[in-house]
């Protein structure tokens, strides 16, 4: 199940734990099960809901933007108390994506442009009708009904 890109940004002010913990649940994700996905200790992931610690390192940070299907932006934005610098679509490689799996964080950057793996261009619109792609739930574009995978 993947949470849609605009239902995942962060409030202003919000909380880092109170963040966390809304993206999961509305992943219907356990905090055993958060850590297994993130790579990072159960213990990490009450400790960040319970509001004591207000920083991620970069492995719990690429490892929950992962886990939770989010742009580590959101992250940064969270920890740092910024404005979240609108992202307005997802990025994905439509060579190396697989539909039905998560991003791979890299696509997800603001700044990336190509895939880091095959070098194909990274793609954020549907390559039939030229939507822009909001989520990735399903396979297939709404507005066309073409498949996001060539």
């Amino acid at each position: 199940m993947n949470v849609s890109i605009a239902d995942a940004a962060p409030a202003p002010s919000e909380p880092l734990g109170r963040y966390i913990q809304r993206v999961r649940d509305s992943l219907s994700l356990t905090q055993v099960e958060l850590s297994a996905k993130a790579g990072i200790h159960v213990q990490t992931i009450r400790k960040i809901e319970a509001g004591g610690t207000s920083r991620l390192s970069h492995k719990g940070k690429s490892g929950l933007a992962a886990a939770l299907g989010i742009p580590q932006e959101y992250l940064d934005a969270v920890v740092k108390q910024t404005p979240l610098e609108t992202v307005t679509a997802l990025k994905f490689c439509p060579k190396c994506w697989t539909p039905g799996t998560t991003l791979d964080p890299m696509w997800t950057s603001l700044r990336s442009k190509y895939c880091f793996a095959c070098g194909t261009t990274l793609r954020d619109r549907c390559g039939s009708c030229n939507e822009r792609i909001m989520s990735l739930k399903y396979r297939f574009c709404p507005y066309c009904g073409e498949s996001y995978k060539n």
